[in-house]
């Protein structure tokens, strides 16, 4: 056997030997470990990787809030994909509020993939209160929790409808509120989550309640994106609640390949209904979520949307 017939046997052992396609590795950073959007991101792994027979292998990285999930866009690389609401990346890309004084350049090359369900204003109050509107919560105990996005906003509400003065605000945690609507502590709490949201769901199993509506004048003080919440997804609830939401999504950078991009983005979307059977917060997200994506979307998932046929807007491309 002579050396070329060596070299030649060697390679094609060598081919043999090599995996079909190599391993695609990404980081999806997503929010604190007790959090429903960390139990999603859990869920978008698990989807991937079984959609992917393994190709696909996505860590889940606990985080502490959306902003850090933002900065860390600075020292991360095309593997990092991380949730974070619209605004804050526009405020990042604008150097404003939190971001004010930490602008870098790596802010402009964000890039969304999908939109993942909604931050979604619950104002729940029980039945024995008898409260149906936000006038009705006048010399009523209200729980809004302390130091989250849902407390911050409900506390804003409670000024713009004029009736914060006349509330008294319950010093309970929020991990608190059932309990203390079950014994009359409270005649109702604020939370923001995705829906169907947990405690609301065991509030009105358990209590009963009524999650109030808030009218389009009221939304558009707010200055949120309005969100309808289908009659029966709270037992006793026999018409759609209109509330407020806070869009959530999910984004990388530049730095990512359009080939991931668009897997991502396409197994997301393909996965969806399976995991809606496993938790009804899937079943929130639809097309009509894309309109939340303000910013640009990685070219990646703009060729998976241009194949699915979903509209993007030219500021999307």
């Amino acid at each position: 056997m002579n050396i070329r017939s060596i070299l030649f046997g060697t390679a094609i052992c060598a081919m043999a030997a090599a995996p079909a396609m190599s391993e695609t590795r990404v980081t999806y950073k997503s929010a604190k470990s007790t959090s429903s959007y960390y139990q999603m991101a859990v869920q978008i792994a698990e989807a991937m990787e079984t959609a992917s027979d393994g190709e696909i292998n996505v860590t889940v990285e606990e985080s502490q809030g959306s902003v850090q999930n933002v900065m860390e866009v600075r020292a991360r690389g095309g593997d990092y994909v991380f949730t974070t609401p619209p605004v804050l990346v526009k405020l990042a890309q604008g150097g404003k509020a939190m971001f004010e004084g930490k602008g870098n350049p790596a802010f402009d090359d964000i890039r969304a993939l999908f939109p993942i369900p909604s931050l979604t204003m619950h104002f729940v109050m029980s039945d024995e209160s008898g409260v149906e509107s936000f006038d009705g919560l006048k010399g009523k105990t209200i729980l809004l929790g302390k130091g989250s996005f849902g407390a911050r906003e409900g506390e804003k509400y409670l000024g713009l409808f004029g009736v914060k003065d006349e509330v008294e605000v319950a010093d309970v945690e929020l991990s608190n509120a059932v309990p203390a609507l079950k014994n009359g502590q409270i005649d109702g709490f604020v939370t923001a989550g995705s829906w169907p949201a947990p405690n609301v769901v065991e509030a009105a199993a358990s209590t009963g309640v009524t999650v109030l509506s808030l009218s389009d004048e009221q939304i558009a003080e707010t200055k949120r994106t309005k969100l309808v919440i289908p009659a029966g997804t709270y037992a006793g609830q026999d018409e759609d609640i209109v509330t407020t939401s806070l869009p959530v999504v999910a984004y990388t950078t530049t730095k990512m390949d359009e080939d991931t991009a668009y897997t991502l983005t396409k197994t997301y979307w393909e996965q969806k209904g399976d995991m809606a059977e496993a938790a009804k917060w899937w079943a929130g997200v639809d097309e009509g979520l894309m309109a939340n994506i303000t910013g640009k979307i990685h070219p990646g998932a703009v060729r998976y949307y241009e194949e699915a046929g979903m509209s993007l807007t030219d500021a999307q491309k």
